[in-house]
């Protein structure tokens, strides 16, 4: 993998005050499909949430209230495009398990569900430009990881993108089919957003953690960085 740069836009951190994403890199992974013990604790993160809230009360929880009301922020209705710990969330307390998709694809949901944050990956194999968490511009193509269809975000929609390609549409709403994480996959990174009231050491600790999961059911090796307004770029190649 080339050398490139992983950044966040200024307006960003302007606009969302404390706001700080961790972002977990690791390497020589061996993808696989979950073993039990993986399963097991998707099962343990699902009842975690049931403990905390119920549907009727899902919006109004901190850790998710707030990504409502940075959706609305960019123009984007909360009860027609959620982020994807509301939409996980919901999903949980309607009582309908999450699929096992892989072992780095449960590990994010795991992590997700437990400490009530969005927690993506994405995987690095294919990726040759710069990636960015940004306003979008509206020029940019994103296709849904399932469509065929191509699209454009509105301009000043949150991205995460690849030069021109769009990640992921609305922060953390869906992902593109670029850069799914499978069987295949060698090299991931995962995005851990805080956004108040999660704080920086908060993201950290999920880092570390979800690096030892990585460690643990796929090997490989991996480390982390934390992007902020003092830090808002990272290398994110192999040294």
């Amino acid at each position: 993998m080339s050398a490139l740069s992983y950044s966040i836009a200024d307006e960003v951190f302007v606009k969302y005050p404390g706001y700080v994403r961790g972002v977990l890199l690791a390497y020589d992974v061996v993808n696989c499909p979950s073993p039990a013990e993986l399963i097991t604790l998707l099962r343990e993160a699902e009842a975690s949430v049931r403990t905390q809230m119920s549907i009727e009360s899902v919006a109004e929880h901190p850790r998710i209230k707030s990504w409502r009301e940075a959706y609305r922020a960019f123009g984007a209705k909360p009860s027609e495009f959620r982020s994807s710990i509301e939409a996980m969330a919901r999903r949980v307390l309607r009582n309908d398990p999450l699929p096992s998709i892989n072992a780095l694809v449960d590990i994010g949901n795991i992590a997700s569900l437990k400490y009530l944050v969005p927690v993506g990956g994405h995987a690095l194999d294919d990726v040759k430009d710069n990636l960015a968490l940004r306003p979008a511009l509206g020029d940019e193509i994103f296709v849904p990881f399932d469509s065929d269809e191509s699209e454009s975000p509105l301009p000043g929609e949150i991205i995460f993108a690849e030069g021109k390609t769009v990640l992921t549409r609305r922060w953390t709403w869906r992902q593109a089919r670029h850069t799914l994480t499978l069987l295949s996959t060698r090299a991931i990174e995962f995005n851990v957003d805080g956004l108040p009231p999660v704080e920086r050491p908060e993201v950290e600790r999920i880092c570390v953690e979800v690096g030892e999961m990585v460690s643990r059911f796929c090997g490989g090796r991996w480390r982390y960085e934390v992007l902020s307004p003092d830090t808002p770029s990272a290398y994110i190649g192999e040294a």
